[in-house]
Formats: C-alpha cells, sequence, structure tokens
C-alpha cells in the first residue's frame, strides 16, 4: 500500500523528484570528488539527472525531440568521459548540458505560466527550475575555464582550475543574488557572464515565483472556509 502511494505521489509530482535528486547530488558529490570512483560516478549521476530532466520536459510545452537530441550526445559524452578517461571531451559536454538544463529550464517555466491556478507540483517546479539554471550557469563556466584556463580563482590554491563544486556555489550564490563567495570571475568574459546569471535570477524570482505565490494566495481566498 504504502508503495503504491509513493509510485502515485511521483507520477503527480515528478518536480519533487527532480529537485530532490538534484540536490542529493550536491550534498554527496564533495564526498567522491577527488577520486577516480567518485568521477565515474558522478559521470553516471549526471546521465541520470538528464534522464529525470528530460521527462519533466515531455510533461511541458516544451519539444520532445529537441530536448532528445541536446541530451543524447551529452549522455553519450558523459558516459565516454567516465569509462575512458577522455578529459578533452570535458568542454563539449559541458557546453551540451548548459544547452540542454537552460532549455529544460525554459520549458519548465513555460509549464508554469501557463496556468491559473498553482498546483503542487507547479510549487516543486519552481525550485526544480531554480536547481537546473543554476546547473546550467556552472556548466558554462565549467565551459569557460576549459577554454581560458584561470578565469575563475578562489581563496583556496588561486591559481589551480576551479571545481564543479566550486563553480556551482558560486553559480547559487549569483542567482539567487546572495553574493559571490570567495570563487570570483576575473576575466572581462566570465564577469559579463556572471553579471548575466545574477539578471536571470532577480528576473525569476520577481516574474516567476512571485507569479506562484500571488496564485497562490488567491487560490487559498477562493476556497470556501469549511
Amino acid at each position: 500500500m504504502h508503495l503504491i502511494r509513493w509510485i502515485d505521489n511521483t507520477r503527480r509530482h515528478p518536480s519533487a523528484i527532480l529537485l530532490a535528486v538534484q540536490l542529493a547530488g550536491m550534498l554527496l558529490y564533495p564526498f567522491i570528488e577527488n577520486t577516480n570512483a567518485g568521477r565515474i560516478g558522478f559521470g553516471v549521476f549526471g546521465i541520470l539527472v538528464l534522464a529525470l530532466t528530460t521527462g519533466m520536459v515531455r510533461r511541458t510545452p516544451g519539444l520532445n525531440w529537441v530536448s532528445a537530441g541536446i541530451a543524447l550526445p551529452a549522455i553519450v559524452l558523459l558516459a565516454l568521459q567516465a569509462l575512458f578517461d577522455m578529459p578533452h571531451l570535458l568542454p563539449w559536454s559541458s557546453a551540451l548540458e548548459a544547452i540542454f538544463y537552460f532549455y529544460a529550464a525554459g520549458s519548465l517555466i513555460a509549464y508554469m505560466m501557463a496556468d491559473r491556478h498553482a498546483t503542487t507540483d507547479e510549487l516543486f517546479a519552481a525550485g526544480g527550475t531554480f536547481t537546473l539554471l543554476a546547473w546550467g550557469f556552472a556548466y558554462v563556466y565549467l565551459l569557460m575555464q576549459a577554454l581560458q584556463p584561470g578565469c575563475f580563482a578562489a581563496a583556496v590554491n588561486p591559481q589551480s582550475a576551479r571545481t564543479w563544486t566550486e563553480l556551482m556555489y558560486m553559480s547559487f550564490a549569483l542567482l539567487s543574488s546572495t553574493g559571490i563567495g570567495d570563487v570570483i570571475p576575473l576575466t572581462t568574459h566570465a564577469r559579463m557572464v556572471a553579471a548575466v546569471e545574477m539578471f536571470v535570477g532577480v528576473m525569476y524570482l520577481a516574474a516567476v515565483v512571485s507569479r506562484l505565490i500571488g496564485l497562490t494566495l488567491i487560490d487559498q481566498r477562493d476556497t470556501p472556509a469549511a
């Protein structure tokens, strides 16, 4: 009975599953970041997130063939990097993953904006979309670092390449407009992309999240008291 109820909830709230998987991956990755098994494991995890996100796009106004056309090459490149140690594929996979996450985020935003009532799944989708945007920009930064080494610095090992965890931390800090932390962009291109992410974060909170909150308040006001 509990299993059936859990399956039913996942079908009704797939956005919650996507959000939970992404947050879990972010919390677990620092434990395995510096190990060979961790590199392979994170490649597999990336494939899992891409598969889940593809499933989410199918529920939105996004085009299935577009999402699949971006996701499949990215999955192949991730698998090659995980199995055969091919680091030269990193810029290509990072670019494809960034494009895919942005496309998925745009599709979820269209899904949330198309309704006049805020459902529970749309509230989870708001969180899932925020993480998709943060992941997308993190992979843009990973691509920029591969093409322009030294474009990001940090207080710890300032001359070293920034890890995925550090770039993800910076991405969340910029997107939420809570600051920039100890990871900073050094080059002009990196700073302009960081500025774009700050703008996207402010507009997302102002236009999408505030609308969902407003719809939720309207639904509560219109619901008759028991």
